[in-house]
């Protein structure tokens, strides 16, 4: 045909005919990797952007899903827990701030012996050994009171202890619920 239809001056770079184009292969992927279940369109047919050509098996997904699902649940019992437990820590704390009042007002009572006991020893009315209990009686309730600070102290950092256990569970909730996104 070329040679019989010589190309014309003003027609250079033009051709022109007819026929049909035919794609002889197409890769297909899917976003997730899995055996086939089900194949929606013959070999030939048209298909359309986002149409669905082909079902995988999402058995083992669906198992992957349940076992986020409980996961999940896991972890908001591991919030109700944590919350739970900074409740009893500041009923704790409470407990050891009365016990310092308490020691406190011991303290209080044993200065004021202390204090009777000197002035009696020193006009001769009591031995030196009720001096000397009396002495023993305050150094042992400030001695009290020095621990049930230290037990405030303690129910303090249970309770920070606590507040940390509630933010790593949350943490794991919104771990658990990302993870149930991404399977589904």
């Amino acid at each position: 045909a070329w040679q019989r239809f010589p190309v014309r001056e003003n027609e250079d770079g033009l051709a022109s005919g007819n026929g049909r184009i035919e794609a002889v292969e197409i890769d297909v992927a899917s976003r997730v990797s899995g055996r086939v279940k089900e194949i929606r369109v013959n070999e030939g047919d048209f298909v359309s952007a986002g149409q669905v050509v082909a079902l995988i098996d999402s058995e083992v997904l669906d198992a992957q899903r349940r076992q986020a699902d409980a996961q999940l649940e896991q972890a908001r019992s591991a919030v109700i827990t944590a919350q739970s437990q900074i409740a009893q820590r500041e009923s704790e704390k409470a407990a050891a701030q009365a016990v310092v009042a308490q020691r406190e007002v011991d303290v209080g009572s044993a200065r004021t012996q202390l204090k009777r006991s000197t002035t009696l020893a020193d006009n001769g009315f009591i031995s030196p050994q009720a001096l000397d209990d009396s002495r023993t009686r305050l150094a042992s309730a400030e001695a009290a009171v020095r621990a049930a600070r230290a037990q405030v102290a303690a129910a303090e950092a249970a309770i920070a202890s606590a507040r940390s256990q509630v933010t790593g569970a949350q943490s794991s909730v919104s771990a658990a619920q990302a993870n149930i996104e991404r399977i589904q």
